[in-house]
């Protein structure tokens, strides 16, 4: 029996680089996150763990890609109809997390989101992959009811009708930026405790310490 094909979607876990010393604590963490992530053209985003809060005050958690990092916030898209949409939207807050495995590095964010530009989702949609532009456009509850043979026909009816390169962003598609208010760098180290960095945003910048763990 033939292994069924993989599905990429997301980056490696080795993405980025770290700066030289990482006993420096920067000024600015905005400065060290752009080194974490990897550049905004890589066609492959990172992956990360969103963290929102439900009408019963839980923390609802589920995976998304890291669409883009201006300097300044965090970007992701997500289908508006969803219910992470309806959570931001009754309460902004969120927290972000990543890891590096195989770089034993990991990183959570804190902050705040908000709805991104139409420029902005439309531009995130262009760079999408092709699978990921057909999958924005196929997250409907009719499709998600149907059997997997009929969710394969109904897919591959619509991208032969679709060809790659003419699709525009459903009304569905939305973008959320999260403009961070609390960030903590965490490093392993094989032959000594672990190195964490926390920074907090304050009226006049950042404060940083560092923690534990």
């Amino acid at each position: 029996m033939s292994e069924p094909e993989r599905i990429v979607i997301t980056s490696t876990q080795t993405f980025g680089t770290d700066q030289p010393d990482p006993d420096e604590t920067l000024a600015d963490p905005m400065e060290l996150l752009a080194l974490w992530f990897p550049e905004n053209t890589d066609e492959l985003r990172p992956l990360m763990t969103l963290a929102t809060v439900d009408a019963e005050g839980y923390p609802d958690t589920r995976n998304v890609l890291l669409s883009e990092f201006d300097g300044e916030a965090l970007y992701f898209h997500t289908d508006a109809r969803s219910r992470k949409v309806v959570e931001l939207t009754a309460n902004p807050r969120v927290s972000l997390a990543f890891a590096w495995v195989d770089l034993g590095r990991q990183l959570t964010v804190v902050g705040d989101a908000e709805q991104a530009s139409g420029g902005e989702a439309d531009a995130a949609y262009r760079a999408r992959s092709r699978y990921l532009q057909l999958l924005a456009w196929s997250n409907s509850p009719e499709l998600a009811a149907l059997r997997a043979v009929e969710r394969r026909r109904a897919w591959a009816a619509f991208a032969e009708t679709h060809p790659d390169g003419t699709l525009q962003p459903p009304p569905t598609w939305v973008g959320f930026r999260v403009v961070p208010r609390r960030v903590t760098f965490w490093r392993g180290d094989a032959d000594g405790p672990s190195n964490r960095v926390e920074y907090t945003r304050t009226r006049d910048g950042w404060t940083a310490v560092r923690l534990p763990g």
